[in-house]
């Protein structure tokens, strides 16, 4: 489900913002688009497709123009922006707020921060960080690992073996994003992007002897924050009466916030080393990216005329 805003508090506390002037609800104040403009026309009184639920964003430009304006224009200019009930007006390049700016956010009610950054960076980077907030989510049982730079997504019911597959993976030198508990944003229409509840972040749970803290264990290169999902593997329990792909040729997929994952199906018997199988799954998924397809290359060598009769 999607997340419909982010307050503009938690903003502040990110970019680490100066406020200038607190409109006094910047604790309740929701970010509810993934978007920020810089208000050029808008001061110079041009208001047609504004959309003011976006942040406004004054830099250099702006700054320079308003400093061409008189006292009463300055003042004109600013309290047509802020009449339009912006979230919030930020200062880039740490420019000092104008008197009528002051005056302006005080009779609206508007925040006023302000940051040392250049403004295409922090434009660039607020933007980005507003794409990952808002973006539509989804939370699945399951394991996230990245293993050769590819992030796995390790599903299956509870008690087959993904929390122990995922601990090998690390024992291996790879890595872990989360365990039980995997938040899946969909940040574009082709990239899912997965990492863990901030409270089990870094936990496996191991049946037998309990709450493991991975970071701890094995140090900070063992685990990640959060990682791109681009393989799914389904764990199942081994079923003799289902038959399996042996070649490999099926092309299997699951569906998560309406993008389709490669994906695989392994069964899980007694004697099988999971966590070997997971790392050559990576692998041949990243060696099939680079145009390889080993099954295609058996038939083609058994079939080199496609099978037809000569």
């Amino acid at each position: 489900m999607p997340y419909s805003s982010v307050f503009l508090s938690d903003i502040v506390k990110d970019f680490d913002l100066e406020v200038v002037y607190d409109s006094g609800d910047i604790e309740q104040r929701r970010i509810c688009v993934a978007d920020a403009t810089r208000p050029g026309l808008q001061l110079a009184g041009y208001y047609d497709h504004f959309g003011p639920d976006r942040i406004q964003i004054v830099g250099n430009m702006e700054h320079a123009y308003l400093e061409h304006l008189t006292s009463v224009n300055r003042k004109k200019s600013i309290l047509g922006l802020f009449s339009k009930e912006i979230p919030a007006l930020i200062l880039t390049r740490n420019h000092e707020a104008h008197r009528e700016m002051l005056e302006a956010a005080e009779e609206t009610k508007t925040p006023i921060l302000r940051t040392d950054a250049a403004t295409s960076e922090f434009s660039s980077s607020l933007v980005k960080y507003l794409n990952m907030e808002l973006a539509p989510r989804v939370s699945m049982h399951g394991v996230l690992v990245e293993v050769n730079g590819e992030g796995i997504l390790i599903l299956g019911e509870s008690g087959v073996g993904k929390s122990e597959t995922a601990l090998e993976i690390v024992k291996r030198g790879h890595r872990l994003i989360a365990d039980d508990q995997v938040e899946i944003r969909k940040i574009s229409d082709t990239t899912l992007v997965g990492n863990a509840p901030e409270v089990i972040r870094h936990l496996i749970e191991i049946r037998g002897i309990g709450i493991l803290d991975v970071k701890e264990l094995y140090g900070v290169s063992s685990v990640k924050q959060q990682e791109n999902i681009d393989f799914i593997i389904n764990l199942e329990p081994w079923d003799e009466k289902k038959t399996y792909d042996r070649m490999g040729l099926t092309e299997e997929t699951t569906d998560i916030l309406g993008i389709k994952v490669p994906s695989l199906t392994i069964p899980v018997g007694p004697g099988r080393n999971l966590a070997i199988i997971v790392e050559a799954a990576a692998i041949n998924y990243r060696v099939k990216k680079m145009g390889y397809n080993a099954a295609a290359d058996l038939v083609a060598r058994v079939f080199p005329g496609g099978g037809r009769d000569d």
